[in-house]
């Protein structure tokens, strides 16, 4: 049974044969590269392969854990074949076509935001494309610090230490949202340049309150950075319940904005984006090269990005997705992301029902955060990593995570509170697949449970309950 897609590799072939007659006027020649000779190379890969296979199963429904989203096949596809050229989106000397394509597919990205004009690029990641962004913010407010909820990613506070900002933790609330009255207070003391709103946090898909942001902004003065690397494309969405609809609605009146299309945008690593509303953001990153910058009176990428060397084989992958699948409400796309909404949705009522687990708040995205039930928070979080061991033995893969006990306060009943975090089991629900999977998923976790925890089948509550 072929579980890894491989139909599409004839269309590629085909392709390559279209790329190498591209060139068919250069006079003909042999590359002297070492180690071409096709059976040492066939050994190679074979034995590349062998050690691959050592691997969670990232690519099926049963791997639910990490936000790990396989590329489109298409999106392979054209990274590979970029390969034959190796461009690189620093200068138009090194990448002249995959430089207008990623200028193309990142003004695909901004117009998702109502952006038309912007400044923006591609980046290595979304810890690259955030540093650039908390970057421009001490540019435009020196001195001031930076501000990111308790639950926004860790790499804000390395970036600050890295660009020498003082970062500060905001508190949540029981729901990971950042507290919007512990917002106000720090903001009114006035040394706030930067507020990081995270449209999605990565442990629960938590969205920050936006409007409210935007408000205190408005009084105070600080910039607003949305940290969309995990939430953005959820804009695209029309099954997020009715908050998290209000602040991606309001996402384009953010200062600037990273997303990430190696998350939910199908993408190979490393692919990130950022976004800036004001354009006149390229001043900060004025600089000269006297031997790339002279071909073209066009911008050049690298005159609008930190990092120099950047693979045009990324711009590619990215502007062939999205001629495939336009970043539209009602498309294909959008479908796929309305898809493990519902998944998790559905995940989180059969949890919610079930007597064994102990659930948090209901998902805004397509994260789910759970725990066995317990007489106490450290025996559910002992029994949490053993499910999760159970569950890896049936080739269903979830997540650990440690987060605040007061996410599961409503639900907790007469469990003890002895621990201030409990460890619980975590899942993502990110591939469209998940949906239709949620029954074989369930099942799976349902036997593991069984076996840590006792007993037998589902212990469901009854519909009145």
């Amino acid at each position: 049974m072929v579980q890894l897609e491989q139909a599409t590799l004839e269309a590629f072939l085909e392709a390559v044969r279209k790329l190498d007659a591209g060139f068919a006027q250069l006079p003909r020649f042999e590359a002297q590269v070492p180690g071409t000779e096709e059976e040492r190379i066939a050994e190679a890969l074979a034995e590349t392969a062998e050690r691959l296979r050592d691997n969670y199963p990232y690519f099926h429904p049963l791997y639910a854990g990490q936000m790990l989203k396989p590329p489109h096949p298409v999106a392979r596809l054209a990274y590979a074949l970029a390969m034959w050229i190796n461009p690189n989106n620093h200068a138009l000397d090194g990448g002249r076509a995959t430089s207008a394509m990623e200028k193309e597919a990142v003004a695909e990205i901004a117009a998702m935001f109502g952006w038309k004009e912007f400044l923006g690029h591609l980046c290595g990641g979304g810890t690259m494309a955030n540093l650039e962004a908390l970057w421009v913010a001490s540019q435009v407010q020196p001195g001031k610090k930076i501000l990111a909820s308790e639950q926004a990613h860790y790499t804000h506070k390395r970036i600050s230490a890295v660009l020498q900002l003082q970062c500060e933790s905001v508190p949540c609330d029981a729901l990971g949202r950042m507290d919007l009255n512990a917002l106000a207070t720090r903001a009114a003391l006035g040394d706030v340049g930067a507020v990081v709103v995270t449209m999605g946090t990565t442990a629960t898909g938590s969205v920050d309150p936006l409007p409210e942001i935007l408000a205190l902004r408005a009084k105070h003065g600080f910039r607003v950075h949305a940290d969309a690397a995990y939430g953005g494309y959820f804009g695209l969405a029309e099954n997020l319940g009715t908050e998290s609809a209000l602040s991606f609605a309001r996402i384009g009146e953010a200062d600037s904005i990273v997303i990430d299309p190696h998350k939910h945008g199908l993408q190979p690593y490393g692919c990130g984006c950022v976004l800036f509303r004001d354009s006149s953001a390229g001043r900060f990153y004025k600089h000269d090269s006297p031997y790339t910058y002279f071909s073209s009176a066009e911008l050049h990428l690298g005159e609008i990005s930190l990092e120099c060397s950047r693979p045009g084989a990324a711009a590619a992958a990215l502007w062939t997705t999205q001629r495939l699948l336009p970043l539209v409400r009602g498309g294909a796309f959008a479908n796929g992301l309305e898809r493990g909404r519902a998944a998790a949705l559905a995940f989180f009522e059969r949890l919610r029902r079930d007597d064994r687990f102990v659930t948090a708040f209901a998902p805004e995205l397509d994260i789910v955060i759970f725990a066995p039930r317990a007489k106490s928070i450290s025996e559910a979080s002992g029994l949490s990593r053993r499910i999760f061991e159970s569950a890896a033995k049936r080739n269903l893969h979830l997540a650990v995570a440690e987060l605040p006990t007061e996410f599961w306060a409503a639900n907790l009943g007469t469990m003890q509170r002895d621990r201030r975090t409990m460890t619980c089991l975590r899942s993502v629900l990110m591939k469209p697949e998940h949906l239709e999977w949620i029954p074989r998923i369930w099942d799976e976790l349902s036997a593991a449970s069984s076996e840590v925890l006792g007993g037998e089948g589902a212990h469901t509550r009854r519909a009145a309950e």
